[in-house]
């Protein structure tokens, strides 16, 4: 039996980018490394556990300057916020006579890829950003490991002063923070250009935390009649506890939105676009301006759009609200949210989040990181093979209606073609028949699942009627959802043989 050779070496601090000379660890060999990850992948019900021993327990050599930049500690694991506050730890006389004794302070790279015109694409964005560089935790697998962690520790009470004091960085607690978690804030952040994003554990709650933290007691907010139902319920019923009044308009009614605006002392308008589930498109750069005007926020949920197709932030909105769950994870496996936008809006929300919970799992965090990787890929797949499906289906006889920003039929196709490089991978459809006929056209597809949701790679349909609003008649009459609503999410299956299942399946009523 093979012997193992532990030999103490140098521990490399990445937090202050130098080497501790007065302390040791027992280095383990290369092999010992690959064949302990590989155990512990077998035997650990949480594959972070062996990414972050493999991070732990590199056979580099100790004084190797961590890539990344930047914050942290030499345990595999760097913290959050760190490039400003070490930069200014660093260069403080006060700071360096707090600092750990003999270690070597190095100044924190502030450089990202996008910075360094390495990534011109969302393609190159969705894969590397929040990754190549900038990576806050030190390791050098090509994959970001999950942190699985419910707090951080420090080294001495001089440290968490210093953490306190602004002079060290730290998550300090996992509801405050996590790096798996921000390497996917950074990956959002690079592709909707915001200067911060905020992950929370759904896209509901980051509508809540948003509106939660930025709409005033006794404020004031506008908002459309065709969204998710359940933003709407929560606004309806939980917002007027908090004095907060609502006025509705249809999305394309700007005169409403004006008057509105004149009559009352509007804090937010909230708008999805395209909407749910009729796919009407707000003009972001008009309705922008209409509420700088009157010192109201806007906040855009670009759920149906993903910040492939669009980018409302560059379009003149405050902020920008993504359920993770659809396009951004992609694959059906993960509930996740988040919040984009100017630092300053997104801090309000950060700090109501830390207050509140909300927290997204880091293995939520590492899924929707994965899928994000081919977000490009899969949305211009979607992109069109939904234009294909809406142009078949407005041309087929057993189709009363089709709702799709692609079509030139759409009211909104003008607006969707300036401001959206795709029109997205959900068509919504009207069946020429009662609710019996739209249930058996559900009932007889065999490629589409039929059930909630929309944006991942296997295609989902469903009957609002049933799905959405079985318990009110009432609301489907007043949000215009009709017993032969169809809402088709496309996946990334061949176009043809999600066709011909509608044509010999589902078209035969």
């Amino acid at each position: 039996m093979a012997t193992v050779s532990l030999t103490p070496q140098a521990v490399f601090s990445t937090d202050t980018g130098g080497v501790l000379g007065s302390a040791t660890i027992l280095r383990f060999p290369p092999n010992f490394v690959r064949q302990l990850s590989t155990k512990a992948r077998r035997n650990c019900s949480n594959i972070g556990v062996a990414q972050i021993v493999a991070a732990a327990w590199s056979d580099r050599p100790a004084a190797r300057p961590h890539s990344g930049g930047g914050g942290g500690r030499g345990r595999g694991v760097v913290s959050s916020h760190a490039a400003a506050a070490s930069a200014a730890a660093a260069a403080s006389p006060a700071a360096e006579a707090s600092a750990i004794p003999n270690a070597k302070v190095a100044q924190p790279s502030a450089v990202t890829l996008a910075e360094r015109n390495l990534l011109g694409s969302d393609a190159s964005l969705a894969v590397h950003a929040g990754e190549r560089l900038g990576r806050r935790i030190a390791t050098d697998a090509i994959t970001t490991p999950v942190v699985n962690t419910s707090a951080y520790w420090f080294n001495n009470s001089q440290e968490l002063i210093d953490f306190k004091e602004g002079r060290h960085s730290s998550f300090e607690y996992g509801r405050y923070g996590n790096p798996t978690t921000e390497a996917l804030e950074k990956k959002m952040s690079a592709l909707e250009k915001a200067e911060s994003t905020v992950f929370v554990a759904s896209g509901m709650y980051a509508s809540v935390a948003m509106l939660s933290a930025l709409v005033p007691a006794g404020g004031h907010i506008v908002t459309t009649t065709d969204c998710y139902r359940k933003t709407r319920i929560y606004m309806e019923t939980e917002l007027p506890k908090r004095g907060i009044s609502m006025t509705v308009i249809k999305p394309a009614d700007m005169d409403a939105l004006q008057n509105a605006l004149d009559n009352n002392n509007v804090s937010l308008f909230f708008t999805e676009t395209p909407t749910n589930p009729f796919l009407r498109c707000i003009d972001i750069e008009l309705v922008s301006n209409m509420c700088h005007s009157k010192g109201a926020l806007l906040c855009i949920d670009s759920t149906f759009a993903s910040p492939i197709n669009q980018k409302a932030l560059t379009l003149g909105a405050d902020l920008v609200i993504h359920s993770a769950t659809k396009y951004i994870a992609g694959h059906n496996d993960v509930i996740g949210g988040c919040v984009s936008g100017r630092d300053e809006l997104v801090s309000k929300v950060r700090i109501y989040h830390h207050v509140v919970g909300g927290v997204l799992n880091p293995n939520a965090a590492y899924l929707i990181l994965r899928g994000m990787k081919t977000l490009h890929l899969r949305v211009q797949c979607q992109n069109n093979t939904a234009l294909r499906m809406a142009q078949f289906l407005e041309e087929h006889p057993k189709i009363a209606r089709v709702y799709y920003p692609g079509l030139p039929s759409h009211p909104e196709h003008h607006i969707a073609k300036s401001q959206m490089t795709g029109f997205g991978g959900v068509v919504s459809f009207e069946v020429a028949g009662d609710f019996d006929a739209t249930r058996t056209f559900i009932d007889s597809v065999k490629i589409p699942y039929h059930a909630p949701s929309f944006g991942g790679c296997e295609s989902i349909i469903d009957q609002p009627a049933i799905m959405s609003y079985w318990d009110s008649k009432e609301q489907r009459d007043i949000y215009g959802i009709k017993d032969n609503l169809i809402r088709f999410s496309i996946g990334v299956e061949d176009f043809e043989d999600l066709k011909n299942d509608l044509v010999q399946k589902a078209m035969s009523f």
